[in-house]
């Protein structure tokens, strides 16, 4: 496929207050560590409805948000896109493999204004050959990104549909879920059309398992957002076996 970016670039380091929120990476770099990387980035303008890259571009860059929101998506075979993760201010994603001249699995859409922090390949490998603290910590990191894409998996593909939709419920109550109560707010607008593209489903299907949820009173809906009643039975369907907070998140 062809690259087609449409992000204004704009080569100017990325200074700590352009770096408002950084808690997403944070908790897996030290403060040392994440000025290592904060120096080798440049700032990337992107609008809603952009795309960062497509399924295919070169794998030769990672991303951090500085502010902002972006959907990872994955196209099948049959033409449906299925969105596998939602990143926001502080995260840190991209595919960086230990080989050369490999290609992106995946698609960036911009959902939200968003400035970028932009990390080529080639100057991360001289920081990684200069800094070993900073490798482990980069492999760390890794090693939690992939963990975190085999739980989707394993929820697309173990527990069926309800599983999946459960877990992805769950996800979103820890990644932006607001205490109400003893009830949980999800705090983000999504509808069912956008969850049936996250577990593999269709619109109908979550619509079904929405009111069943609701009707067994573990979910309740709020001027378009949902509530979590009894996240124990979201649990129990999906079979949670309690990731880590940063693993279980969107």
């Amino acid at each position: 496929m062809t690259t087609n970016y449409l992000v204004k670039e704009e080569k100017s380091t990325c200074d700590r207050t352009e770096i408002a929120n950084h808690k997403g990476i944070m908790k897996f770099f030290s403060e040392t560590n994440f000025d290592r990387l904060k120096s080798i980035m440049y700032a990337k303008q992107a609008m809603k409805s952009e795309y960062l890259f497509w399924e295919g571009d070169p794998a030769d860059r990672l991303f951090y948000v500085i502010k902002g929101e972006i959907r990872i998506t994955k196209m099948s075979e049959t033409g449906k896109s299925f969105i596998l993760n939602l990143h926001q201010a502080g995260d840190l994603f991209g595919q960086m493999d230990p080989f050369l001249h490999s290609v992106q699995s995946f698609s960036a859409e911009v959902t939200v204004d968003c400035e970028i922090g932009v990390i080529q390949r080639k100057d991360l490998e001289i920081l990684l050959w200069q800094h070993g603290d900073l490798a482990i910590e980069f492999m760390r990191w890794m090693g939690l990104m992939h963990r975190m894409t085999e739980t989707k998996f394993r929820d697309l593909m173990m527990y069926g549909k309800p599983g999946a939709l459960c877990s992805l419920l769950i996800r979103l109550s820890n990644t932006f879920g607001i205490p109400k109560g003893e009830h949980t707010l999800i705090n983000y607008k999504i509808n069912n059309s956008e969850m049936a593209d996250m577990i593999g489903s269709t619109r109908e299907s979550v619509n079904r398992m929405l009111s069943d949820m609701k009707k067994e009173d573990a979910i309740e809906f709020i001027n378009g957002q949902i509530v979590i009643k009894n996240a124990t039975y979201l649990r129990d369907i999906c079979h949670c076996e309690n990731c880590p907070l940063e693993i279980c998140r969107m």
